[in-house]
């Protein structure tokens, strides 16, 4: 008789123990990011919230997916973990709130070839930091491991939130109008779109040997986390009057602004309003890119767009300055087709 090893999962390539010391790891993290309406415990089959419903007369629920892009590839060839958690949550955050919804909770999903537990806990604390930075709940999430599919280091993100608001209060552009203003908030860099430009025009400029630019870290500066402007556009909405709100993502200006317009109107916007953040100059120099690529591919310095009653223009940037926000009176709204037109 033969005697055959008798195989495990393990011997596969998932490790289950792994697994459970990377959920115990994380729980701190995660309960951290609770909000009123968070309940149960992390590890159960589904994540469990109960919405205060009172505040509401006609309650809209928001939802929004993502992920962070090849972005996470730079953050891996760097060793740079910590942040791309962030990212996660600000592109699907950044999506909900463009429609007036607070941010009430957020799943996760990692994915990997071989689970190394320092570097989940990484992303996994970035994803909770971020929950916070947006008032989001980190209810739940999933890891898995998944040997053959990735990568010995290689791992994926995607994300997922939900938000939540009254439908007397849901913008969707509908009460845009000519005469209003747009206003455009800084973004912290690239955010989590066009890296796999961004890295082709890098892997070019370091055959050179090249770290910086015009003093500028380019690995400081790309892999900057996405900003998250949930709270202080939530306060905003409490004061002025917002008629449409662009996440600046995938698309850039030209095409992200165009969705919220009503097919009546178009938006005028002029690129000499704003000072573009260095990282862009660099890139479009070192890549050779056209205005016209960069416009519909990045988002040049600014990640949100809001139109706003011109009235309420300046009292709205200077509530987003006392919120932490950086912002600018970019552009105006016009009759015309729905399209944006670019003015330099």
């Amino acid at each position: 008789m033969i005697n055959r090893k008798s195989n495990t999962y393990q011997d596969a390539g998932v490790n289950i123990d792994a697994g459970n010391r990377l959920v115990e790891e994380i729980k701190p993290a995660i309960k951290s990011t609770y909000q009123p309406g968070a309940i149960g415990s992390i590890g159960g089959f589904g994540g469990l919230f109960q919405p205060d419903l009172s505040v509401y007369k006609e309650p809209i629920l928001v939802a929004g997916t993502d992920g962070v892009g090849t972005k996470l590839r730079l953050a891996i060839e760097l060793g740079i973990l910590d942040t791309v958690g962030i990212d996660l949550v600000a592109m699907c955050v950044n999506d909900v709130i463009v429609q007036g919804a607070k941010p009430l909770f957020f799943l996760d999903y990692y994915s990997c070839g071989k689970l190394n537990i320092e570097n989940a806990t990484k992303v996994i604390n970035g994803i909770a930091s971020g929950c916070k930075e947006a008032g989001a709940a980190l209810i739940g999430g999933e890891t898995a491991e998944m040997p053959g599919m990735y990568a010995k280091k290689d791992f994926d993100l995607a994300g997922f939130c939900v938000g939540i608001v009254d439908k007397s209060n849901l913008i969707d552009g509908s009460k845009i109008k000519a005469s209003d203003s747009v206003i455009g908030l800084a973004s912290s860099g690239p955010h989590s779109n066009g890296y796999s430009l961004i890295r082709k025009v890098l892997e070019e400029y370091r055959k050179n040997n090249k770290k910086d630019w015009e003093g500028i870290n380019l690995d400081k500066a790309l892999i900057e986390p996405t900003r998250i402007y949930a709270k202080a556009l939530l306060n905003l909405a409490e004061k002025i009057s917002i008629n449409g709100m662009a996440h600046i993502t995938g698309g850039g200006i030209t095409e992200n602004l165009a969705r919220v317009l009503p097919a009546t109107f178009d938006a005028n916007i002029n690129l000499n309003l704003w000072e573009r953040p260095k990282v862009f100059d660099w890139l479009q120099s070192a890549g050779n890119i056209s205005q016209n690529e960069m416009l519909k591919t990045f988002n040049c310095g600014i990640g949100m767009m809001l139109i706003i009653p011109n009235q309420e223009a300046n009292q709205a940037i200077d509530l987003l300055e006392s919120y932490g926000e950086t912002a600018f009176k970019v552009g105006e709204i016009i009759s015309g087709a729905g399209k944006v037109k670019i003015l330099s």
